[in-house]
Protein backbone atom coordinates (compact mmCIF):
# COMPACT_ATOMS: atom_id res chain seq x y z
CA UNK A 1 0.00 0.00 0.00
CA UNK A 2 1.49 3.07 -1.41
CA UNK A 3 -1.02 5.70 0.86
CA UNK A 4 -1.79 5.32 4.52
CA UNK A 5 -5.00 5.88 5.54
CA UNK A 6 -4.94 8.74 8.42
CA UNK A 7 -7.36 8.38 11.33
CA UNK A 8 -7.86 10.70 14.16
CA UNK A 9 -7.31 14.32 14.19
CA UNK A 10 -4.26 16.56 12.58
CA UNK A 11 -2.13 18.78 14.55
CA UNK A 12 -3.94 21.16 12.91
CA UNK A 13 -7.41 19.84 14.08
CA UNK A 14 -6.19 19.88 17.70
CA UNK A 15 -4.69 23.47 17.69
CA UNK A 16 -8.02 24.63 16.36
CA UNK A 17 -9.87 22.51 18.88
CA UNK A 18 -7.57 24.14 21.48
CA UNK A 19 -7.56 27.43 20.48
CA UNK A 20 -11.71 27.81 20.18
CA UNK A 21 -11.49 26.00 23.62
CA UNK A 22 -9.57 28.83 24.95
CA UNK A 23 -11.83 31.02 23.10
CA UNK A 24 -14.53 30.19 24.54
CA UNK A 25 -13.27 30.07 28.54
CA UNK A 26 -12.08 33.48 27.76
CA UNK A 27 -15.96 34.69 26.20
CA UNK A 28 -17.53 33.02 28.77
CA UNK A 29 -15.52 34.45 31.55
CA UNK A 30 -16.20 38.00 30.13
CA UNK A 31 -19.80 37.29 30.10
CA UNK A 32 -20.02 36.09 33.40
CA UNK A 33 -18.29 39.12 34.59
CA UNK A 34 -19.98 41.40 32.94
CA UNK A 35 -23.44 40.04 34.34
CA UNK A 36 -21.97 40.07 37.87
CA UNK A 37 -21.09 43.48 37.55
CA UNK A 38 -24.28 44.54 36.15
CA UNK A 39 -26.26 42.73 39.63
CA UNK A 40 -23.70 44.47 41.54
CA UNK A 41 -24.58 47.70 40.30
CA UNK A 42 -28.30 46.96 40.75
CA UNK A 43 -27.63 46.06 43.99
CA UNK A 44 -25.78 49.42 44.54
CA UNK A 45 -28.57 51.41 43.61
CA UNK A 46 -31.12 50.08 45.46
CA UNK A 47 -28.84 50.24 48.42
CA UNK A 48 -28.37 53.98 48.25
CA UNK A 49 -31.60 54.45 47.12
CA UNK A 50 -33.08 52.59 50.32
CA UNK A 51 -30.76 55.33 52.07
CA UNK A 52 -31.65 58.19 50.84
CA UNK A 53 -35.31 57.02 51.83
CA UNK A 54 -34.55 56.35 55.21
CA UNK A 55 -32.39 60.05 55.86
CA UNK A 56 -35.43 61.72 54.46
CA UNK A 57 -38.03 60.05 55.81
CA UNK A 58 -35.80 60.74 59.92
CA UNK A 59 -35.77 64.32 58.57
CA UNK A 60 -39.00 65.07 57.15
CA UNK A 61 -40.53 63.15 60.51
CA UNK A 62 -38.35 65.43 62.81
CA UNK A 63 -40.06 68.34 61.36
CA UNK A 64 -43.51 67.98 61.85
Amino acid sequence: MAEEERKGLSVFDGVLIVGGGIIAVIVAIAIISAIAGLVWFVIKVVLIVALVAIVARLVFRRRS
